[in-house]
């Protein structure tokens, strides 16, 4: 009784057989993680609910007027870099990225600096799987390296990263990694906020999967009421059409 549209990720795909081999393996995971995760109000399964609420209560989540890093206004705020303060929330976070991750194939984890770095090493420590970073600014001096941490030349990574907007911070990342040889198929974050990073990842052949879309997160709230209605319609101005 489910119809699943991906006919155009697996036919576009590099390895069009990995591809549809690590649909099937997400598929199965989700299937047997499925009695623990009963639906709530808003639509969220139980686990991702209390995550989500976990996040606002931290203040990971704030609604008001920020300026973003391009300028722009927004009338929400996501500042993950708290999950470092809050080791409890961090844990819960390393255990959504993992069930993400356990529907992939890959060799390594790659953590975006610098949001993505205390994540990525609670999900290393989650999961067991090793993690590099490649570096904003290489050093001019010691090993000069772009990429911190033992990797070998032509090994998958997943792209780690907090949050996922235009996907302009993923391209710079992944230049460096696949400069050094490494290939790259998916990137996980914790929020898409539903500004092209998608669509802009796809179209380069790299698929990106999200815990939370921004969208979801709004609809739980507001489903339990536990933000003002005119702050979620204002955040909702910024969902993609």
């Amino acid at each position: 009784g489910m119809l699943i549209n991906v006919s155009r990720t697996i036919a576009r795909a590099e390895d069009p057989g990995r591809a549809a081999a690590e649909l099937r393996d997400a598929i199965i995971a989700a299937i047997g993680s499925s009695g623990a995760r009963e639906p709530v109000a808003g639509g969220l399964p139980a686990d991702r609910a209390a995550l989500a609420d976990s996040l606002l209560e931290a203040g990971c989540v704030r609604f008001g007027s920020f300026t973003l890093k391009s300028g722009a206004q927004s009338p929400i705020y996501f500042d993950l870099r708290l999950l470092a303060s809050h080791p409890r929330l961090l844990a819960e976070v390393a255990r959504a990225y993992a069930q993400l991750l356990s529907g992939l194939t890959y060799d390594r984890l790659a953590a975006l600096p610098y949001a993505a770095l205390p994540i990525g090493t609670a999900v290393a420590l989650q999961t067991g799987q090793p993690m590099i970073y490649p570096r904003r600014e290489v050093k001019e001096y010691g090993t000069r390296a772009a990429i911190e941490g033992a990797f070998c030349e032509k090994e998958v990574v997943v792209l780690l990263d907090d949050l996922a907007t235009t996907g302009g911070s993923k391209f710079e990342a992944m230049e460096r990694l696949q400069a050094a040889g490494l290939i790259i198929h998916d990137v996980v974050v914790l929020i898409d906020r539903q500004g092209g990073a998608r669509q802009a990842l796809a179209a380069a052949g790299v698929r990106l999967h999200a815990v939370f879309s921004m969208t979801e997160l709004l609809d739980h709230w507001e489903a339990t009421q536990r933000v003002d209605l005119e702050k979620l319609r204002a955040a909702r101005t910024l969902v993609e059409q």
